[in-house]
C-alpha cells in the first residue's frame, strides 16, 4: 500500500468571469506538519518505535486533510511505516490560522486540546 501525497497549486485562477471565495490561509502544509513533528510526545514515540523495532519501522507524519471553509484545520496523521502497510499512531488537527493543535483521543472519541493530552 503506497501513500498518496497531494500538491496544491498556488497559481491564481486567470478566469475573471467567476469569482469564488477562498479561505485565507496563514499556514501551509509544511508548517502544519512541522508543528506536529516537533511535539515532544511525537519525537519520543518515534524514538521508542525506532529503538524497539531496531530500525525496521519508521515513523512519519503526513497531511491527511486540508482546511476548507467548513473544516478550518489541517489533519495530520502520525504513522508507523511498515514494509507492507501503515498503522496510525496519532491523529492531530492544526487549526488554521491560529496554529492551535488538537489531538484525537481514542478513549473519548473526540479531538481534545493538546494541553489535556496524556499520550500514555
Amino acid at each position: 500500500m503506497g501513500i498518496e501525497y497531494s500538491q496544491i497549486s498556488l497559481e491564481p485562477d486567470n478566469n475573471t468571469d467567476t469569482k469564488v471565495s477562498q479561505p485565507t490561509s496563514s499556514i501551509d502544509e509544511k508548517t502544519a506538519l512541522n508543528l506536529v513533528w516537533q511535539l515532544p510526545q511525537v519525537k519520543r514515540k518515534a524514538r521508542e518505535i525506532q529503538r524497539l523495532s531496531k530500525g525496521t519501522i519508521r515513523v512519519a507524519a503526513m497531511v491527511d486533510g486540508l482546511p476548507t471553509p467548513e473544516t478550518p484545520y489541517y489533519t495530520i496523521r502520525v504513522i508507523e511505516n511498515h514494509v507492507d502497510h501503515i498503522d496510525t499512531i496519532y491523529l492531530f488537527r492544526v487549526l488554521n490560522p491560529s496554529k492551535a493543535i488538537q489531538v484525537y483521543d481514542i478513549l473519548k472519541d473526540e479531538y481534545i486540546p493538546l494541553p489535556e493530552w496524556k499520550p500514555n
